[in-house]
């Protein structure tokens, strides 16, 4: 009975792949976009009360915030990634992407995409949505 109380260790991967899915899903389901997003959001939530020091679900949860145009939000969550040394590209990526849309000064992004050249993607997370019409 004992291994039921204990999580295995892939369950967080595993729950960070069914976000990541369910991501892609939202573009399809536009008309559920607040619902998915709010669902994202609690998920990761979730993920962050048993790891807090999780930086794909932190990079994850500011990607969502960013697509819900919460970008102070997002920042938050992204600096989190950031100061726990995380070196994934969506990580510098997505922080450049929030750094556009809070309209800030174009040497502090473009230093965040520059970082993000030589990285590489983890593949549990994914990047924010960059719409360049929408400013």
């Amino acid at each position: 009975m004992k291994e039921n109380l204990q999580k295995p260790m892939n369950s967080i991967s595993q729950r960070l792949e069914n976000v990541k899915k369910l991501q892609a899903k939202r573009w399809e389901n536009e008309d559920h976009w607040d619902t998915l997003n709010d669902l994202l959001v609690k998920e990761l939530d979730e993920i962050l009360l048993i790891e807090p020091e999780n930086t794909s679900a932190l990079i994850n949860i500011g990607a969502i915030y960013s697509d819900m145009g919460e970008n102070e939000k997002a920042l938050e969550y992204l600096k989190m990634a950031l100061n726990l040394g995380s070196e994934d590209k969506n990580l510098f990526v997505n922080l450049a992407i929030v750094m556009v849309y809070m309209e800030k000064h174009q040497s502090e992004y473009l230093e965040y995409l520059e970082d993000a050249e030589g990285k590489i993607e983890n593949p549990l997370t994914f990047k924010a949505y960059f719409d360049p019409q929408s400013h």
